[in-house]
């Protein structure tokens, strides 16, 4: 499989190289270059297979054979060791959990699987790799969970000071070893533009090997696919047409819902379901792409004014406006919204949203759920990562499971920065 930069000025590589370098010279995104649809009967059978057995099926032809089977078969294997359940909500609406990984978040999945493919790739080389990463909050502590010890490879790690939540900092600050967290002064644009900026510093590019662990690595990214085939699993001998609301901030789990749709999945709609940082929302009214400062909210994993992974999105339906208004609808909601959806689901369902999956919850609830149809939400993150929001709203303590009792108590350990000057001082100091 070969991979070419979505800005068109970059030579083409391979899977290896695309993982290890996250962006292409000329700064784009990595798209692959063919995507072959997935057996009819695939499909048709896919109960018939393992988790594992439908990930690997999926996986393969992204990677071809620079990981022998036996290994790519293992990485899969350590990558989905733990549950994707789905719950009842309300009649034809369902959620699917995707926070059953060791750091309670959607994003174990991606950090896993590239963490174990850089381990793969990096086993008989002795250069230092420098995994570069900027948070809007789960994803740094996936990310430091998943490289935790990984063999010549340094994590950095930058997040936005008091806009991520305590469990969500502590995290990505108590693990230490190869992982450095950088506390920012700003947002998460901030953080981002941070890391852009140092892809494209020659003088520290010239002695640092720097990738990113943020979806827009194609290793993050692509995983991500597997959580809707699972889905379409659980629902198959269902004849119902399936609705997907995915929480969206970076857009990269939309994303690879929409390559699970190219690969041959039957989805029926998508909707992208964002909170007050509605940029994809207008685009999809008007057809016109305007990014934004983020707007922080009490769903800060979402708080992106600029979703990095929209370019591939719109690669994916070769710049069809049409086609993909056709596939992907965008709603917005307020927090007074979301608060309200989370109240709403705990007294009327029994349920304990995190306020991204009362996002989602909500968006399926604006495009209405008929008897044809089925509607999944993904609930991202385990409602214990956002306790300052949620416990306020239902008024009920909610315990620590045992993954988040283990760094609760251990001691933050973060690098305190103001500017870019500090973290290429950082990156090529320590």
């Amino acid at each position: 499989m070969k991979y070419y930069s979505l800005n068109g000025k970059a030579s083409e590589v391979n899977f290896r190289n695309a993982l290890i370098k996250g962006l292409a010279e000329d700064k784009g995104l990595y798209f692959p270059k063919s995507i072959q649809k997935l057996p009819e009967e695939f499909i048709e059978n896919i109960h018939s297979f393992t988790e594992q057995e439908i990930a690997f099926t999926i996986i393969k032809q992204f990677i071809g054979d620079e990981i022998p089977d036996s290994v790519l078969k293992q990485i899969i294997e350590e990558t989905l060791n733990f549950d994707f359940p789905f719950v009842d909500i309300e009649e034809n609406i369902k959620t699917l959990e995707l926070f059953h990984g060791p750091t309670m978040a959607f994003k174990d999945v991606g950090a896993r699987f590239m963490a174990r493919c850089l381990g793969y790739f990096n086993k008989d080389n002795n250069q230092e790799v420098t995994v570069l990463v900027a948070t809007s909050g789960d994803t740094g502590g996936a990310v430091a969970s998943g490289f935790l010890g990984v063999k010549n490879v340094k994590v950095v790690i930058l997040y936005p000071s008091q806009k991520v939540s305590e469990v969500q900092e502590k995290q990505l600050t108590t693990l230490c070893k190869n992982i450095y967290a950088l506390e920012v002064e700003g947002t998460f644009d901030d953080c981002q533009a941070m890391v852009k900026k140092a892809f494209l510093d020659d003088s520290i590019t010239s002695i640092k090997q720097l990738t990113s662990a943020n979806s827009i690595n194609i290793a993050r990214w692509l995983p991500q696919i597997f959580y809707f085939f699972f889905a379409f699993k659980a629902l198959k001998g269902n004849n119902k047409k399936v609705v997907f609301s995915v929480p969206s901030g970076n857009f990269g789990n939309i994303c690879a819902g929409l390559m699970a749709k190219k690969l041959g999945l039957p989805i029926h709609q998508f909707i992208a379901s964002t909170n007050a940082n509605d940029i994809i929302p207008k685009f999809i009214q008007t057809g016109d792409y305007h990014p934004l400062p983020s707007v922080q909210t009490i769903s800060n994993a979402m708080d992106v004014g600029d979703p990095s992974n929209f370019i591939r999105i719109q690669k994916i339906y070769n710049n069809d406006f049409d086609a993909l208004k056709k596939d992907l609808l965008s709603y917005s909601f307020t927090d007074d919204e979301t608060r309200r959806a989370m109240l709403h689901l705990y007294k009327n369902c029994n349920y304990i949203s995190d306020p991204h999956g009362a996002v989602g919850y909500l968006g399926l609830k604006k495009y209405e759920i008929h008897n044809d149809t089925i509607g999944i939400f993904l609930e991202t993150a385990h409602p214990v990562k956002f306790l300052d929001v949620v416990e306020p709203i239902i008024n009920k303590s909610i315990e620590y499971p045992e993954q988040i009792q283990s760094v609760m108590t251990e001691t933050k350990v973060a690098t305190f920065i103001h500017s870019y000057d500090e973290l290429k001082s950082f990156l090529l100091n320590n």
